[in-house]
């Protein structure tokens, strides 16, 4: 059976602890076997290096040297990681070799809770198959992403909130590797109920299950 450690914690507007419960019903439904963990100290733990998948759920927050260390040799060995929105991509500011692992990390959301559209970019991808293009409603995110991201989704801004980004296309969903593991992120997904748009659910489970190895 594959096993999956999601751990959680951060910032509490991202409603952390909801999500990880989502994660954990899915990842069952599925047949992994599913720890969950409220502390970054997980990542420390030598047995991560046996896992098929990690799902970080812990925006900003500050993670340790040993931690940091472990969990990024764990994805090179070849254990998936995924996960969504700040919980994944704005966690661990200072971490730079996080970053370099996710391939990206939030830097702002322009409006805040806005309407905007997501643009399905790769509809042959089996992750994205049969969704196309929707809107949404929530935090836009702009981030600062590596241009080696195999992008499946974007989405364009207008410059109603920040003139200067007028016409920006900003990638939203990707996947990619970091060393032998298999890397999988969506910018969506600001609180838990977000996870009932169906398009947005469709694309995460189908990405986390894909990132397992």
């Amino acid at each position: 059976m594959r096993e999956a450690l999601i751990v959680w914690g951060g910032w509490s507007g991202h409603e952390p602890e909801q999500c990880a419960g989502i994660y954990k019903d899915w990842l069952e439904q599925d047949g992994f076997k599913v720890y969950v963990e409220d502390t970054t100290e997980a990542f420390a733990d030598p047995s991560i290096h046996d896992l098929s998948l990690i799902i970080p759920i812990f925006t900003m927050s500050k993670i340790e040297k040993e931690e940091l260390s472990n969990l990024t040799a764990a994805i090179e060995s070849g254990v998936g990681l995924a996960g969504h929105h700040g919980g994944m991509g704005d966690a661990f500011r200072e971490a730079v070799d996080y970053q370099f692992m996710v391939g990206g990390q939030w830097v702002a959301h322009p409006g805040n809770i806005i309407d905007y559209r997501v643009d399905v970019t790769r509809p042959d991808d089996p992750i994205m198959a049969g969704v196309e293009s929707f809107p949404y409603h929530s935090e836009q995110y702009y981030m600062h992403v590596d241009p080696s991201n195999e992008v499946l989704a974007t989405t364009t801004f207008n410059g109603d909130h920040a003139s200067w980004i007028d016409g920006v296309t900003m990638p939203v969903v990707w996947k990619r590797k970091h060393g032998k593991g298999r890397v999988f992120y969506s910018a969506l997904g600001h609180v838990s109920s977000e996870f009932q748009v169906p398009q947005m659910a469709t694309i995460l489970r189908r990405g986390i299950n894909w990132a397992a190895r």
